[in-house]
């Protein structure tokens, strides 16, 4: 039994998928744990799961119509909403999750969810070409902004015969976000202050061109957030990026290599280092002071260009103010486990976070990443997963890290 979930009181809302059969076994795990679990079951949901298998399984009674007197007089959606440490929903198909989006409240399920003042966990399960849509794409985004935190979905095989994204993640899954969202509640960092690049820097050529990459910052930003609601003091340096800056983090915003480095040591010491910004590699040797203009029938001269500073492999070294933890991040095309240990080993850092950019993946600037994170005791490969799930994973695994570290200094 994990401290996390003893005691702890879970509003699952099981939402009309075919995926709603594994919930059985989540309320099954999260018993175990010593949580309590009080369910919520869509009139979707009870086309593929029994009332009668849920209460048996929770120990309690099954919610699920908005105006039962008896419900309202015992309990109500205003106190189901807001006497619980959490709630999930899962799986959170498209249709619930729009109408999560819009604040909609025509049913139980979503009334608790528009009234409850606590942390929100959605497991997404559907169709590939519906959870590929724009409209999903953009429910998700909005969710993800308005702080709800995500676990899922995988690829698979779906019950419609396909194969592809959209299968919701697997009960131990959820069971271990749902774990994290509890330490989360107990500031699992609290009194740990961390350090945090994201987003792409441009490096000047003239007054109106510049060297950049297509990082959008979006893995870099929900890292920082996900730090923030486990209680550490987050400190994000971003490079330009067309994000909002995340709540409860002090962002400092520059555009160059250099000035991100001299951002960067100002902040120290903290306790860890996290390097998620795309830095150019190089600069141009000397910014014109006015536009280069084109010439009448020759492209411009050769640029000439000079390397910018190394902002990991500097932290790694920095002596006496060394981050505890400094982890990397390595974009690649090819060969990715073999150049993300060349940089583990290159740069003096402790975790390197590698993932797939080649054309075919398409990930920078996406949202969703393959991870592989490694580490000098080997390597380990996550499912491919949103950005904010990557986020709340690594997050999880700081808090574990510390404490462990905790643990064997007493």
């Amino acid at each position: 039994m994990n401290s996390e979930f003893k005691g702890k009181r879970v509003l699952l809302i099981i939402g009309g998928g075919i995926a709603a059969y594994k919930c059985l076994d989540l309320i099954r795990r999260l018993r175990e744990q010593g949580a309590v679990v009080r369910v919520i079951l869509t009139a979707s949901a009870r086309q593929f799961v029994t009332e009668l298998s849920v209460a048996t399984l929770s120990g309690e009674k099954v919610h699920g119509d908005l105006f039962d007197l008896t419900d309202e007089l015992e309990i109500g959606h205003i106190q189901l909403a807001r006497d619980t440490d959490l709630v999930v929903v899962a799986p959170a198909t498209a249709n619930l999750m729009a109408r999560m989006a819009h604040g909609l409240a025509d049913d139980l399920a979503t009334t608790a969810l528009l009234a409850t003042d606590k942390p929100v966990l959605i497991a997404p399960a559907m169709n590939t070409r519906m959870w590929e849509k724009p409209a999903t794409r953009r429910n998700l985004a909005r969710l993800i902004d308005d702080g709800v935190r995500t676990v899922g979905p995988n690829e698979g095989f779906l019950a419609e015969g396909e194969s592809g994204m959209g299968r919701m993640a697997e009960p131990a899954e959820i069971l271990a976000a749902i774990g994290q969202c509890l330490k989360a509640g107990a500031g699992a960092l609290a009194g740990k202050r961390i350090l945090i690049t994201s987003g792409p820097t441009w490096e000047a050529i003239d007054p109106v061109r510049y060297i950049a990459n297509r990082s959008s910052g979006k893995q870099g930003h929900a890292i920082a957030a996900s730090l923030a609601r486990l209680g550490a003091e987050v400190v994000l340096v971003s490079g330009p990026v067309a994000l909002p800056d995340p709540q409860g983090v002090r962002t400092i915003r520059v555009e160059s290599a250099r000035q991100m480095l001299e951002a960067c040591e100002r902040e120290l010491p903290v306790d860890a280092a996290i390097c998620a910004a795309a830095v150019a590699d190089w600069r141009v040797e000397a910014e014109a002071g006015q536009k280069i203009k084109k010439k009448a029938k020759s492209a411009p001269g050769g640029l000439n260009l000079v390397e910018n500073p190394d902002i990991l492999a500097s932290l790694s070294r920095h002596g006496a103010h060394r981050p505890q933890l400094v982890i990397g991040f390595a974009a690649e095309t090819e060969n990715l486990i073999e150049h993300a240990r060349v940089k583990l080993t290159g740069k003096g850092c402790d975790w390197i976070l590698a993932n797939d950019v080649s054309p075919a993946r398409g990930v920078l600037g996406g949202d969703e990443n393959t991870i592989h994170l490694v580490t000098a005791g080997g390597s380990e490969a996550w499912p491919k997963m949103h950005k904010s799930a990557v986020a709340e994973a690594l997050a999880g695994r700081i808090a574990d890290h510390f404490a462990t570290s905790r643990k064997a200094a007493e």
